[in-house]
């Protein structure tokens, strides 16, 4: 009886629900008959007239008309969640400790850390001299800067080495592009310099007057040049002192560890050039380190008698560390210190006067090696969980024997950790505090394997709450990602909780286009076999269903960027697989983005997509694109969003495919998309706003699923 009556109050809610979704009305976006012909291809394109940047063009006020129409719908379809939002905003902003400190990191004498306090959205970034006993200084007050503005981000806070001179990037939009500005810290003023349309790397030279900066092109977004410019001068008359003519190149400028040089990093996918001055002389001019190869990437970490270079050079898929004398840098003059190694994938160096430690990844998991550069000893660093995530912290002092590194896993909260790399002792310096009594003994994690197609296994890690059946009947939310070889690594969050603490199993599966499995792991996921991204992932989802962890009537799918690109190819390739997906900030309008030069960031991205201008990645990338392959046929529950001001995956591209979607569907499914019109790719600059957007997509699957509260 009682399970008939809780069948009945379920069927009755969904009821509830689905006549709430069915009395609103779907905006219909305007038609505009545009062609797109290439490759002997004809496109209609219906939509097309979206891509009007946001006040610039005729059809400006039309596509904010329309954004603004598809918000108001989301807001009617999810009304009777409203309050339920508010409880899981509510829910998962307090298990947050507001009132709280960094662990203070030390750097030429001073100890640098951020503070935030109770009902405040930002932090206040402080230092104290010699000892944490000394007095505070607050060094800037983002807080109080803050005040007034939808968006605030500052970045990029360096210190000159007299410690006189703070310089910082202020981004108000979301644009990603910053102003940077210099502050007197003994008179606590902002000097007049400001320095706008920057990437918000200020880099100071030795003489502590000079800064070095990366400019952007203020249409694309390119990082195009460095700048070098002098304090109490006018930023019109800074100095060019690099510009990039290949435009699929991302550049950047930032001084080594050990203060001695500063770099000039000129990187694509599959290429990298470094130059380099004496930081002590700012004016000099920059020197090519090795010149640009094909097909070869390099990475410089000097020490103080050679430099160590990362490096995939003569084929190393998963990189070598290779060596040269301080005053012979060319290639010829490399000399392998750890060679490549089929199974293992380095990733970083961090440097120290006595040690370097090496960021390796095995079997998908993250290994630091630790090698004393005195008598060339190893050893590593144990983590001890089946899953888990491991990175450098923050190690400023070149001359210190502690290795700060991050560690989290599903199931531990983010840990700051230092290890003495002469002792061998590990210190746990500070663990995030979950609010509430949480216990991690309550939580239970997993890591499996699925079989793609073709034979190759792929690691899902998945986590759930104790007391969880394989019986088919729970919900399971499916996250992705996959693409720039981003390794998607099991990390804790708390918001999480209102998940799990529902029944929810969450799941990471950790598919080729990513770098978890090695080098060849990612270079499987991309240009002419992106295709693998798409069907790892519904292999992955088949075997979860195949295993019992949930049903085909309970498996969500969740994925943002080029993760969003992954949820819309799997709609259309395995519609019939999901109950609901959540696609944030997605990229799906594939063909027509990678063929507009003036769309930011576009050139940046030809070694990952292809270029479509050659017909090969023309029709490859046609044939995955989710806006290309919309069909008239059902489609899972969707929720998409976006941001008005997103500088990486612009407006237009989710709202063409939303729109388009509304045409083609045959079910009655929801389809809901929502604009953040104040707000760009990475959501709210604040440390809650963000928690409303996630109530928004809980309340959304817990719809879904019947959850009411």
């Amino acid at each position: 009886m009682k399970k008939y009556l809780l069948l009945f109050t379920l069927f009755s809610y969904l009821l509830s629900a689905n006549a709430q979704f069915m009395k609103a009305t779907a905006p219909v976006a305007a038609k505009k008959e545009h062609w797109r012909i290439l490759h002997d291809d004809k496109v209609l394109d219906n939509y097309y007239w979206m891509y009007d940047y946001f006040g610039k063009g005729p059809d400006s006020t039309k596509v904010v008309d329309y954004l603004t129409a598809e918000n108001n719908y989301l807001d009617e379809v999810m009304a009777g969640t409203k309050q339920f939002q508010t409880d899981l905003f509510a829910e998962m902003k307090n298990r947050i400790k507001e009132k709280d400190e960094s662990v203070p990191v030390f750097k030429n004498g001073y100890f640098y850390y951020t503070r935030t306090e109770n009902g405040k959205q930002y932090y206040k970034y402080c230092r104290k001299k010699g000892s944490l006993t000394a007095p505070e200084e607050i060094l800037l007050d983002i807080d109080k800067l803050a005040e007034g503005h939808a968006y605030y981000s500052a970045s990029g806070y360096e210190i000159s080495e007299d410690n006189r001179y703070l310089a910082f990037g202020v981004d108000l939009v979301s644009r990603r592009q910053y102003t940077i500005h210099v502050k007197d810290l003994q008179t606590g003023k902002l000097l007049p310099d400001a320095i706008e349309n920057t990437q918000g790397d200020p880099c100071w030279a030795n003489d502590n007057k000079t800064i070095f900066y990366t400019s952007k092109n203020p249409v694309t977004l390119l990082s195009e040049k460095i700048m070098r410019h002098t304090m109490g001068s006018d930023a019109k008359s800074d100095v060019l002192v690099y510009e990039e003519t290949d435009k699929s190149n991302y550049i950047g400028v930032g001084k080594s560890k050990n203060n001695k040089y500063i770099f000039i990093v000129s990187q694509a996918t599959m290429s990298a050039e470094f130059r380099m001055i004496d930081a002590a002389k700012p004016n000099s001019t920059f020197t090519v380190f090795t010149p640009r190869m094909k097909d070869v990437i390099y990475n410089v970490t000097p020490l103080a008698d050679k430099f160590l270079i990362l490096t995939n050079k003569d084929d190393a898929k998963n990189f070598k560390l290779m060596e040269c004398p301080l005053n012979q840098t060319a290639a010829s003059a490399w000399k392998e210190v750890i060679p490549v190694r089929a199974d293992v994938l380095i990733q970083s160096i961090e440097e120290y006067k006595d040690f370097i430690v090496i960021n390796e990844r095995k079997d998908g998991l993250v290994k630091l090696r630790i090698r004393n550069l005195k008598d060339n000893s190893e050893h590593y660093l144990d983590f001890g969980e089946p899953a888990y995530s491991a990175n450098f912290g923050a190690n400023p002092e070149y001359k210190s024997d502690i290795l700060r590194y991050g560690y989290t896993s599903l199931t531990t909260p983010s840990s700051t950790f230092d290890y003495n790399m002469v002792t061998k002792e590990k210190t746990l310096k500070k663990q995030q505090e979950v609010l509430g009594g949480y216990d991690p003994k309550e939580y239970v994690t997993e890591r499996l394997y699925a079989t793609a197609k073709d034979g190759t296994k792929v690691p899902i890690s998945l986590v759930y709450k104790k007391g969880f059946k394989k019986d088919g009947k729970a919900p399971l939310l499916l996250y992705g990602y996959g693409s720039y070889g981003a390794s998607m690594d099991a990390s804790f969050g708390s918001t999480r909780l209102s998940l799990l603490n529902r029944g929810f199993v969450y799941a990471i599966a950790h598919i080729r286009g990513g770098q978890e499995m090695g080098r060849l792991w990612y270079e499987d996921g991309k240009l002419m076999k992106k295709i693998n991204t798409f069907t790892d992932f519904i292999d992955c989802g088949e075997f979860l269903v195949s295993e019992k962890y949930t049903s085909k009537p309970h498996l969500y799918a969740m994925g943002g960027s080029a993760g969003g690109l992954l949820m819309g190819a799997i709609i259309n390739m395995a519609p019939e697989m999901w109950n609901g997906i959540i696609a944030q900030v997605p990229f799906v309008d594939v063909v027509n983005t990678m063929l507009d030069e003036s769309i930011p960031l576009t050139t940046n991205e030809f070694d990952e997509w292809g270029n479509p201008k050659n017909k090969d990645a023309y029709l490859y990338m046609k044939s995955y694109s989710p806006y290309e392959n919309i069909e008239r046929k059902r489609y899972p529950n969707m929720l998409v969003t976006t941001g008005l001001h997103d500088s990486q995956v612009q407006y237009f591209e989710p709202a063409k495919w939303v729109a388009k979607l509304r045409e083609m569907k045959t079910d009655k499914n929801m389809l809901l998309l929502h604009t953040n019109m104040e707000f760009g790719h990475g959501g709210a600059s604040g440390r809650f706003d963000y928690l409303k957007d996630l109530a928004l997509n809980y309340a959304f699957l817990f719809t879904l699923e019947g959850i009411k509260k």
